[in-house]
Formats: structure tokens, sequence, C-alpha cells
């Protein structure tokens, strides 16, 4: 078992023992391996020990690593059995910060986008996603505890930009994102994750969207436990299956 495979294991374990410790069914939350930094044999590594969603903070080192990654595997089987199925059935997110001069190589490469917090950036992706693919799914990011130095809307913002984004074609709104300053413990973190979800069932309450949505990005190598048990559906995670970065 190489040590991506292991680490890997290692984490779906995490997932597993916090789901059970929340009263939730483990497949009710999805692992997104997070391989910025990390060259493309990470990526068939991982691919290999059988994940196939992957995100990427920097568009231009993605891009390159998902060109790299498609060249000569474009069918996208589904199949873990051999190098090939693997890394053509894989899944790409874009988690970091979107520039106008960006959103065109972001919507003709990557299925998801977790990074949304302006109209301005969710019209460019839905003018600029090809025809030929599936529509982009799409998170709107919330900076849930006002950092000064994060990037997403204020929690007051996210219901009008939800309505806005849902009704654009060539895009879906899948939910919500959210990337809290590190917590000092499990409690701490747990109590900001619970803003998140509750802004999440909020918003869907609300009945404002057609189609209620279904994602909550939260949690990272540090905190995904608290993210669970506050409701995430989606944890992004780098550090624990890759290791550190330089």
């Amino acid at each position: 078992m190489t040590t991506i495979a292991h680490q890997l294991r290692l984490v779906h374990d995490r997932i597993h023992a916090a789901c059970l410790a929340s009263n939730r069914d483990p497949v009710s939350v999805r692992l997104l391996a997070v391989s910025k930094t990390f060259d493309a044999q990470a990526v068939t590594e991982a691919a290999l020990a059988g994940q196939l969603a992957f995100g990427e903070n920097y568009i231009a080192e993605g891009v390159e690593k998902i060109e790299a990654l498609r060249r000569g595997h474009v069918a996208r089987t589904g199949q873990t059995s051999s190098p090939k199925a693997a890394v053509g059935a894989l899944e790409w997110h874009c988690i970091g910060p979107i520039q106008s001069n960006k959103t065109r190589l972001v919507a003709e490469h990557f299925d998801w986008v977790h990074s949304v917090d302006r109209l301005k950036i969710a019209q460019r992706l839905s003018e600029q996603r090809p025809a030929g693919l599936a529509p982009l799914q799409v998170c709107l990011q919330v900076n849930i505890d006002g950092g000064a130095n994060k990037s997403g809307l204020a929690p007051g913002e996210v219901q009008a930009l939800a309505q806005q984004v849902a009704q654009l074609p060539q895009l879906v709104l899948r939910g919500l994102m959210a990337i809290p300053e590190p917590a000092i413990d499990f409690t701490a973190a747990y109590a900001i994750h619970t803003c998140a979800k509750a802004l999440f069932d909020q918003i869907n309450a609300s009945g404002v969207l057609a189609v209620p949505m279904d994602t909550l990005s939260l949690g990272m190598t540090a905190d995904l436990e608290a993210a669970i048990h506050a409701g995430s559906t989606m944890v992004r995670v780098g550090t624990a299956i890759f290791g550190g970065r330089g």
C-alpha cells in the first residue's frame, strides 16, 4: 500500500467515526482531496486508491495538472482498475479565488467551483462554459466568521446571490462553502461551522430556490470532525492525504 493510499484510508476512517459519533450515515459525507502543489503522480496514486474528486486552489496549476492527466486518458469510465481508467474518471473542483481573467480556464476545465462570491464571476462562468460539457456545479463562498483576510460573501449577502446564480444557464447551484479561521479546539470549530449550517438551512427553508441546495463544503484536515458534527456534506482534505506543503 502506498503512503497516499494509507493516508486516504486513515482519513476515511476519521470521516466514518465522525459520522457515527454524530448519528449520520457515512455515505452522506464526500471526501475532496486537495491536491494543490502536488504533482500529477500524487493524484494518480490517490486515484488508484479509489479517490476520484480533487480540489485545486491555483487555477493555472490546476489546469496544467488536469490537462497532463487527461492526455491519453479522456474517457470517463468511472472504473479504477487501471491507471488509465482511474485518471479518466476524475472530478475536478476549483476551490480557490477566481479573478475575472481566469474564469474561462475554470469554465472549460473544472467540474465544480466552490469559491463564487460575485455575480460577475458567476455570469462569466455561465457564459464561458462550453456547450458540450455538463453544467458547472457551483457553491457560494461565505465568510462565515468575518475573517479580515478571508474571501467570501457576508452571510447577509448570500441569499440574494443564490437566487441570481440559480437562474444562470450552464450553472447548477449546489450549496455553500466556508473556510473559517483556525479554531482553538473542537468546541470553537463546531460553533462556527454550525453558523454555516444554519445559513444553509435558512436559505433552503426560505423557498427562494426552485431546487434546494444539497452541498455544504466545510472542514479540512484539522477540523473535519467538527464540520461533520455540524452538518458538512463535503470535507476538503489535503495535508492528511498528501503530507505537508513546503
